[in-house]
C-alpha cells in the first residue's frame, strides 16, 4: 500500500478514509496512460503518489524522472526539458537529451508545473498534444512516448485568473485529477506513519528502536502540521538523532507552541498584537528582551547546543555566538595578542578557545562524537568550539579568515590555501588512503574506461583531494583539461534526477565513496589505487599555534588515542559517525576500514609529495604562485613528541 512521502517496502497500512478514498482514486489511474494533475499542499508527498502511478502501471520497467519546475533557470529551462544540440547556445560543447527524451518509455513528473513560464507553458501543451519534443537548436521533431504527471500546490483556477498560467495548458492536464489531502484532514494515519518513520531513520542511524510516550503521540496527533507529512518525517528524524531515550517524550518532538499544557495557537497576528503590547507598555530594550528570549529558548530546546540552536533559529553559529556574548553567557572572542606583548601570567589568567573545523568523519569526527576533547580541557579554562564544513578548501577559508583555528583536510586544500595567502601551517598527517577516493559515474554510463571521460561533464570540488587524482586520471588517458567539461561544485550525495542529467560522472571521497558503491545506480570507474597517496593532514593558523603550542600538543594526543579507539573498535566508531552523516553502518564502517587513522608528525617524506603536488599544479596554472611547502610546516616545541 501506498504511504505518502516515503517509498520503502515496510510501508505502513492507512486507514484513515481521506487516505483510502485517493488510494482507490490512484488504483483507477495507474494502470492507463492518462494525464494526472496531483494538486496538494507542500509535503503532502506528491512525488510519491506519482512514483506509485507509475510502479503500478505498464511502464514500470521505464525510467521514472521528476524535474521541479519552480527550479528551472529561465535562460536554460527550455534546453533542460526538450534537450539541445551542439553550439545552441555558449557553453553547448556537445548535443545533449533533455528530461522527456531521458524518461523515453516511463514517466515523467513535472512537479510544481505552476510555476513554469507562459512561453515554456505554450511549447508543453505542443507536446502534450503532439508527442514529439524539439531540441533547442534543431529543427528536428523527435517523438516521445512518456506519460506526464504533473503537481502543484497552487491553485491553477486562480493563476489562470492572473494571467499566470494558460488555460488551454490547464485543460490538458486538468484530465485525471488526484487532490492529496494535508496531513490535518487524515488524523489517524499519523500513528502509522510516525511508528514507521521511526523505525526507519533508527535503523538508518543505528540507534536502538524508540516509541512515543502516550503524551508524545497525543501532542502529534493534536498538531496542526503545516508542513505536513514532510513535516512529520523531519520531526521524528530530528527526534531519533537528538534523543538517546529510547522513550520520546512531546519535548523530544520539538513541535512549535506545544508546552506541558498542551498547544497554545501562535499565528503571525496573536504574534504581532503581543509585540504592539509590549512596545505600548515596556518600550525600553524589547529587541534585547526577544533575542534573549529566542536564544534562550532554542538552546534550552537544544540542550545547549549551539550548532543545532543556530540552526533552528535560522542563523549562523558565529551569530549566535556574538548574540550570547553580548548577553554575557559566554566571553567574547580573545583578540590577536600579536599587538602588544602580553605577560605569561595574565596571558595564563585568559580564558581561551579552541576553534576546530571539521567534516563528518575521520578522527575529529569521532573525538567530536565522544567530546573527550572537551572533558580534556574544561579543568584548563579552554572551552572547545566546533564548525562543521562540507569540504577542506571551504574549511581553510575559514581558516584564513580566523574563523576557526585547526581543522583537517586532503593534501591539495592546503596547498590553494597557501598560494593565496593563507598562513596554515601543517601540524600532523595520517597514513595515505588511495582507496578512499575515486571518480563515480552511472550504472548504464556509456564510460566504461579513462578514455570514454573525453569530452564529458565531470564534478569535482576545485583544490580538493580529487581534483588531484583528477588530473591523474586525466594524464593516464592522455586526456588534457580541454578535452573535458569540469564542473566545480562540492561533494553531493544522494544524487539526483538533475544531477545525472547535468553531470556525467562526479569526483567523490569518503565517506560518499562507500555509500555511492552500494547504490543500484552507481559504479566506481576506478579508485585512487596506484595514482595518488591521498594523504590527511592537521592544519592550524599560523598566529595560533605560536601562542598555544600546549593546546596544539594535547589536541594532536587525543587524536592519536582517537585514532587507535577507531583503528580496534570500527563498528563502534562507525555507528558514532552514522548518526552524524545520516548515512548506512555499514557504508561507513567500509570506509573507515580503507585506511589508518593512527596520527603521526610530519616527515621528509610526505612533504616531499606535497611539493610534488604543489608544482603540478602551479604548472598547470591552477595556483597563481608556487608555493614552498615545507616553510609552512610546524616546528615542533622540544617538549612535543609525536611518533613519525
Amino acid at each position: 500500500m501506498l504511504t505518502p512521502y516515503t517509498n520503502h517496502t515496510d510501508s505502513p497500512r492507512l486507514v484513515d478514509p481521506a487516505s483510502l478514498a485517493f488510494q482507490s482514486l490512484l488504483d483507477k489511474f495507474a494502470p492507463t496512460d492518462a494525464t494526472v494533475l496531483i494538486v496538494g499542499e507542500t509535503g503532502t508527498g506528491k512525488e510519491v503518489v506519482a512514483r506509485y502511478l507509475h510502479h503500478h502501471s505498464q511502464r514500470r520497467n521505464g525510467p521514472f524522472l521528476a524535474v521541479n519546475c519552480g527550479a528551472l533557470t529561465e535562460s536554460l529551462a527550455e534546453a533542460e526539458l526538450f534537450g539541445h544540440e551542439k553550439g545552441a547556445f555558449t557553453g553547448a560543447t556537445q548535443a545533449h537529451p533533455g528530461w522527456f527524451e531521458s524518461a523515453q518509455g516511463g514517466t515523467l513528473l513535472l512537479d510544481e508545473i505552476g510555476e513554469l513560464s507562459l512561453s515554456l507553458q505554450v511549447k508543453l501543451l505542443r507536446v502534450l498534444q503532439e508527442r514529439e519534443i524539439t531540441r533547442v537548436g534543431s529543427r528536428k521533431a523527435i517523438k516521445v512516448d512518456v506519460r506526464v504527471i504533473a503537481a502543484t500546490h497552487v491553485d491553477l483556477a486562480q493563476a489562470i485568473r492572473e494571467r499566470r498560467f494558460r488555460e488551454d495548458l490547464f485543460y490538458r492536464l486538468n484530465i485525471a485529477v488526484v487532490p492529496l489531502p494535508p496531513l490535518r484532514q487524515r488524523r489517524d494515519d499519523i500513528p502509522l506513519l510516525a511508528n514507521h518513520f521511526l523505525s526507519l531513520y533508527a535503523r538508518r542511524l543505528g540507534r536502538p528502536a524508540r516509541r512515543l510516550s502516550s503524551d508524545a503521540l497525543e501532542a502529534l496527533q493534536e498538531y496542526s502540521w503545516p508542513g505536513n507529512i514532510r513535516e512529520l518525517e523531519n520531526t521524528l528524524h530530528n527526534a531519533v538523532l537528538l534523543s538517546r531515550d529510547e522513550t520520546l517524550m512531546p519535548a523530544h518532538l520539538r513541535l512549535i507552541g506545544y508546552s506541558e499544557q498542551g498547544f497554545t495557537a501562535v499565528t503571525d497576528s496573536t504574534l504581532d498584537s503581543f509585540l504592539r503590547q509590549q512596545l505600548s507598555d515596556h518600550p525600553h530594550q524589547l529587541f534585547d528582551r526577544v533575542v534573549t528570549s529566542l536564544i534562550n529558548n532554542a538552546l534550552a530546546f537544544t540542550e545547549r547546543n549551539q550548532t543545532q540552536a543556530a540552526a533552528l533559529l535560522g542563523i549562523s553559529r558565529h551569530t549566535l555566538r556574538t548574540h550570547m556574548a553580548n548577553q554575557g553567557v559566554i566571553k567574547g572572542r580573545r583578540k590577536a595578542m600579536g599587538h602588544a606583548p602580553v605577560s605569561l601570567a595574565s596571558f595564563a589568567e585568559q580564558e581561551r578557545e579552541l576553534r576546530i573545523g571539521y567534516q563528518k568523519f575521520g578522527n575529529l569526527g569521532v573525538l567530536k562524537a565522544r567530546q573527550s576533547l572537551e572533558q580534556r580541557f574544561s579543568q584548563q579554562g579552554i572551552s572547545v568550539l566546533w564548525s562543521e564544513f562540507p569540504a577542506g578548501p571551504q574549511l581553510l577559508y575559514a581558516l584564513q579568515n580566523n574563523e576557526i583555528d585547526f581543522g583537517t583536510t586532503g593534501e591539495v586544500p592546503p596547498i590553494f590555501a597557501q598560494a593565496s595567502g593563507n598562513a596554515v601551517t601543517y601540524i600532523a598527517w595520517e597514513p595515505p588512503a588511495p582507496s578512499s577516493v575515486g571518480i563515480v559515474v552511472p550504472r548504464e554510463s556509456e564510460i566504461h574506461t579513462l578514455n570514454d571521460l573525453r569530452g564529458k561533464r565531470i564534478s569535482v570540488n576545485k583544490g580538493s583531494n580529487v581534483h588531484w587524482l583528477l588530473l591523474q586520471l586525466l594524464e593516464e588517458a592522455g586526456i588534457t583539461l580541454d578535452e573535458i567539461k569540469v564542473i566545480y561544485a562540492p561533494p553531493k550525495y544522494p544524487l539526483t534526477a538533475s544531477d545525472y542529467l547535468s553531470v556525467d560522472a562526479w569526483m567523490m571521497w569518503d565517506p560518499l565513496l562507500s555509500a555511492a558503491e552500494s547504490h543500484p545506480d552507481l559504479r566506481v570507474l576506478v579508485n585512487g589505487e596506484g595514482r595518488v597517496r591521498n594523504h590527511q593532514f592537521y592544519l592550524a593558523r599560523r598566529d595560533f599555534v605560536s601562542q598555544n603550542d600546549d593546546i596544539a600538543q594535547q589536541l594532536i594526543e587525543s587524536l592519536q588515542q582517537t585514532g587507535l579507539f577507531m583503528d580496534s573498535h570500527r563498528h563502534e566508531a562507525a555507528s558514532l559517525l552514522a548518526q552524524e552523516l545520516g548515512l548506512e553502518v555499514s557504508s561507513v564502517e567500509r570506509a573507515l576500514g580503507r585506511r589508518s587513522h593512527k596520527t603521526r608528525a610530519m616527515a621528509f617524506e610526505v612533504i616531499k609529495e606535497q611539493q610534488i603536488i604543489a608544482d603540478r599544479f602551479y604548472a598547470l596554472g591552477l595556483i597563481s604562485k608556487p608555493v614552498r611547502v615545507r616553510d609552512a610546516v610546524w616546528q615542533l616545541p622540544s617538549a612535543v613528541t609525536l611518533s613519525a
